[in-house]
């Protein structure tokens, strides 16, 4: 029994010299730090690096060491110089940065609108991968879908549009038509000229500027475009860096509201887009329905003005109204009543059933806040005011006044 007991020791210990061996012990051991070689046995910065080396060995990267005194003159001041500097480096950074920052935020913001589908689908079987996959081919086909629809009737009812333009010309004089009277009111024709007259000097380059607005506007959408896959790819791990950053006795409350937020984003996004679709249909069926011009144009321009709350659809309905008064003044009358009665339809009915609680802010509210989102950021602050009115409500509700209410 020792003989092989000892046979059995002598093979092991042959096995732990054996080339081998040290090849596999020699890969799984990090390399020597460079610093070693070039302090002598009695340099102060020595046992350091030794201590450093051992912990290499064991494969970590040191224990966090003590805090520093924060309640020192020194870090105080420190702390307020650093503090002013950061700050004022982050605004020159974003006033510097300000057009791809609003692109990046609208990304973004498409990203978690698409983001409960992708979970959907997760939770259908699919990896997230897949989903996303999913959710931008299907974005693909339905917006290549409807611009092989919509470019031909496009082009052809613009081009009827240039050709018919001297005829408008003409009834804006004849003082016995509709435009006429109203050239007469108001003065269209004037107020025409002295604006092309003003703005002279600036539409004899309209050609280059007009090239340089549609090379800048694809580039911002495959920028927006490129960025939103990115961001619904990795919204996960997006989420879990900011929720990271909040301490740990925090985070499960800020999960909650975060992921409130974001089913309030998620269901304005879907929510937007089909009452906004059912606008452009709306607006198509009833211009074929009583023979107003440009249906297709109007139809496509009344989607993407529904795209704005509160307001798109009423300019929308303003501009349809105009356009109908080339048929008779009946038509344009008959017109308005439709969209302010579907106004009133989409406020109370269709917002409601489709939106849910998705965005729950009163018509004040959600005015002010659509009014200095457009102000501040334009469009794409208009088109996320809302949504983000709804976050900043429900954050009042959940934290604010939770601690007014206790206090």
């Amino acid at each position: 029994m020792s003989g092989t007991t000892g046979k059995e020791t002598a093979r092991a210990a042959a096995d732990e010299d054996s080339p081998e061996r040290q090849e596999r012990v020699a890969a799984r051991t990090p390399p020597a730090s460079p610093l070693i070689e070039e302090v002598g046995p009695g340099h102060p910065v020595r046992p350091a690096i030794e201590a450093a080396e051992a912990e290499r060995q064991a494969g970590g990267l040191g224990k966090l060491g003590r805090p520093l005194n924060r309640r020192s003159p020194f870090m105080i001041g420190m702390a307020g110089a650093a503090g002013v500097a950061v700050t004022i480096a982050l605004v020159e950074l974003f006033i510097r940065a300000r057009s791809v920052l609003i692109l990046i935020g609208l990304a973004f913001f498409i990203a978690a609108g698409l983001d409960p589908v992708v979970v959907w689908l997760t939770r259908r079987g699919l990896r997230r991968w897949m989903a996303v996959t999913v959710v931008v081919l299907g974005l693909i086909v339905l917006v290549g879908g409807f611009i092989a629809a919509a470019i031909p009737p496009l082009a052809a009812q613009t081009s009827a549009l240039v050709h018919e333009l001297p005829h408008y010309v003409h009834d804006l004089q004849n003082h016995s038509s509709t435009l006429g009277r109203l050239n007469d009111k108001y003065h269209i024709e004037q107020r025409v000229t002295s604006l092309l007259s003003t703005k002279g000097t600036a539409l004899v380059g309209g050609v280059i500027g007009a090239g340089q607005i549609v090379v800048s506007a694809l580039s911002s959408m495959v920028l927006v475009g490129v960025l939103t896959v990115y961001f619904l790819a990795a919204m996960p791990r997006t989420k879990l860096f900011f929720y990271r950053l909040i301490p740990q006795s925090r985070r499960p409350r800020v999960i909650l509201i975060g992921d409130e937020i974001f089913t309030k984003v998620g269901g304005f996004v879907l929510g937007n887009v089909i009452t906004s679709f059912i606008a452009g249909a709306g607006t198509f069926l009833w211009m074929l329905a009583w023979g107003i011009p440009y249906p297709v144009l109007l139809g496509l321009l009344v989607f993407l003005l529904d795209l704005i709350p509160i307001i798109g659809s009423t300019i929308g309905g303003v501009i349809v109204t105009l356009v109908a008064l080339t048929v008779s003044l009946p038509v344009a009358i008959a017109t308005l009543i439709f969209y302010a009665g579907y106004r009133l339809a989409e406020d109370y009915l269709l917002v409601p059933r489709i939106m849910g609680r998705a965005v729950d802010v009163p018509a004040l509210v959600g005015m002010v806040a659509i009014v200095i989102g457009g102000v501040v950021l334009g469009i794409v602050g208009a088109l996320i005011a809302l949504p983000a009115a709804a976050a900043l409500q429900l954050i009042l509700e959940e934290v604010t006044f939770r601690r007014l209410d206790d206090s």
